[in-house]
């Protein structure tokens, strides 16, 4: 039996208490306790009778489609129409019957059973309520623009409690949507489920709201685009209801928090589950360092670290502004009293040494680096100064300072790489892969390799959006060509579970589900805007940029994906590396970057990515 059937049952049963209750009062009351013979067989011989019209008319009227935690000022009035009917019924049908002959049904026990009745059943559904929700006093119906809300869970009851009680906001709810057998034909606040999720198209031609809002916080990108399309055709505008956890919590301001759907809500995927116990054993009551602070993993990493009880967070950052911001977002909107702003380059050993000597963090996470492929091509020494060099130096400091776990933050550059970024963060994967082979201290040395993140600063959705909304052209590099995409919060809990399970030398891949084309990309964003690609906007081809790939790669030459505890991480089998050649092309690598060498230091990678980078059969000793 399903969760709703067992619930109906329920409500079904204590009502027909109720039915039987109520006709056993009538009685008493209208005799003032001393009830003659034959109106007691009177009683018994149509008390079941009146049970089964009552409980017959209750469900034809619907008192068992809803939730009673859920009940509204609607659902009262199917109450009061449900008792008037039942009353009318029973009436008739007693004298009709006459079951005692000579004594006839007085017509005051009708309208006490009535009475008493109503008092019970509604009275009953609003102490529910009460009890279980303790709603505010105000508001009955919102007066507005009809919406329709896709999904009747938590989040979609949340919207319609607010639209019901705030009519300022301009909104009456008119319809829910949801895939859950279960719900069918319930109602949420006196608000019915139309139907699933598949017969939109249907719905909305019968209902024609004048907007539909997403109310399904965990759902994956497929089915946000699937309503998102359905919408567009219908010509009806839609938005989303982003951050459940908010509403949960009870900060509810739906005038802020809903907004119109963009790119990251239809290529994001389902909620990730998390061990949270073995993420905050390891943070908890640790100094974590985080570098690269201000950045968009960076900040992430802050924000999710701070709720997990750590006894200090030491944010690293060579930006002024951005340090400021993940600075006063932690103290002043999350309550995290603990974070400590170091404005410092990575590069620079004394200043970093310094850092390590006063705080000894327990947990270092290296986000720092030069990202932008075009950037890094045309300033390689740079690049290579601060994601090769600057991650030894940490590496190197985490080492000495006996930090229990260093998480190096990498990219699917680094598998294949063909540009001057992913040879540096092949060459940081490796550096950290040594770190963990001498290792004696007992850290764990841990690379985390992913792609891009939606919506990080310098992306291609930013560019985009800011294409689109001057009007265009959206300039894509090249029809074919495909990139893996995550959202910033997935990215980076996975990146904090893969501290949790990591041993020292592991390699971890994240799941990043299907690549996307970016021409697809660019005309879903147009669409979602409400233009049509090369009609209102146009898309013009670029050409390929140096050191671009047409596809990028999340496994190497030579790797294997091995399975872990959790289903989106995966751990990077290879060989492992050797560890005295690598210190001295780093040796020889520090020497040209000093010396400000371009071409020399550009060749001298790309000679260390064209040897064999893992052990070699004629090695004088791998350690």
């Amino acid at each position: 039996m399903t969760l709703l059937n067992r619930h109906r049952v329920w409500q079904a049963v204590v009502d027909a208490g109720f039915i039987t209750l109520a006709w056993f009062l009538a009685f008493q009351l209208r005799f003032d306790g001393a009830v003659p013979p034959h109106y007691e067989r009177l009683f018994e011989k149509t008390v079941l009778v009146v049970l089964a019209i009552k409980l017959a008319v209750f469900v034809l009227a619907g008192l068992y489609n809803h939730w009673w935690r859920y009940v509204s000022v609607r659902d009262m009035w199917s109450v009061v129409r449900g008792v008037a009917i039942a009353a009318l019924l029973v009436a008739f049908a007693v004298y009709a019957w006459s079951p005692v002959e000579g004594f006839r049904l007085p017509r005051s026990i009708v309208v006490l059973d009535s009475l008493i009745l109503l008092a019970l059943v509604a009275g009953s559904r609003l102490l529910a309520r009460t009890l279980i929700e303790r709603p505010g006093a105000r508001g009955i119906v919102a007066r507005g623009r009809e919406a329709i809300i896709v999904g009747a869970g938590d989040a979609g009851q949340l919207i319609i409690r607010e639209m019901l009680r705030n009519p300022e906001l301009g909104y009456t709810p008119i319809g829910l949507v949801d895939d859950d057998v279960r719900k069918r034909n319930m109602r949420l606040h006196g608000v019915r489920v139309l139907g699933p999720t598949r017969d939109l198209r249907h719905l909305l031609r019968g209902n024609t709201p004048d907007e539909v809002i997403i109310a399904l916080p965990s759902a994956a990108g497929e089915t946000r685009q699937r309503i998102v399309n359905v919408c567009r055709d219908a010509g009806i505008p839609v938005k989303t209801l982003p951050a459940v956890h908010e509403l949960i919590a009870g900060n509810v301001n739906l005038a802020r928090q809903l907004r119109e759907v963009e790119v990251e809500d239809v290529l994001g995927r389902e909620a990730i589950e998390l061990d949270v116990a073995a993420i905050a054993s390891y943070v908890s009551g640790e100094a974590v360092l985080v570098t690269g602070a201000g950045g968009s993993i960076g900040s992430e990493l802050c924000r999710q670290i701070a709720a997990l009880g750590p006894k200090s967070l030491i944010l690293v950052e060579n930006a002024e502004s951005p340090l400021v911001d993940i600075q006063r977002e932690l103290t002043h909107e999350r309550g995290f009293s603990a974070a400590v702003t170091i404005l410092a380059d990575v590069k620079d050993r004394t200043k970093m040494r310094h850092v390590f000597d006063r705080y000894t963090p327990g947990v270092v996470f290296h986000a720092s680096a030069y990202k932008h492929v075009p950037l890094t091509e045309a300033n390689p020494v740079e690049a290579i100064r601060n994601n090769v060099l600057a991650t030894n130096v940490i590496a190197e400091l985490a080492s000495e300072h006996g930090t229990k776990r260093f998480v190096l933050i990498s990219t699917d550059k680094a598998v294949n790489p063909k540009n001057i970024l992913g040879q540096t963060k092949a060459v940081c994967e490796w550096i950290v892969a040594a770190a963990a082979a001498r290792e004696q201290n007992g850290t764990r040395f841990i690379s985390v390799r992913f792609g891009n993140v939606l919506g990080s600063s310098g992306s291609v959705i930013p560019l985009f959006k800011r294409q689109i909304a001057r009007g265009g052209p959206v300039t894509v590099t090249h029809p074919n060509m495909t990139r893996y995409f995550m959202t910033v919060p997935e990215a980076v809990q996975l990146i904090i579970e893969a501290g949790a399970i990591g041993e020292s030398g592991d390699v971890f891949v994240l799941d990043m589900g299907t690549p996307v084309r970016i021409l697809d990309l660019a005309h879903n964003m147009i669409r979602l805007s409400g233009k049509e690609p090369d009609v209102d906007i146009p898309v013009e081809f670029i050409g390929v940029r140096p050191g671009e790939k047409l596809h990028e790669e999340l496994w190497g030459n030579g790797e294997e994906a091995v399975p872990t505890s959790h289903p989106k991480i995966l751990r990077c089998a290879s060989h492992p590396v050797h560890v005295a050649w690598l210190d001295d092309e780093l040796s020889e690598l520090e020497r040209l970057v000093e010396a400000g060498e371009t071409l020399e230091v550009v060749g001298r990678l790309a000679d260390m990515l064209r040897e064999p980078r893992r052990v070699r059969a004629e090695a004088a000793e791998t350690v």
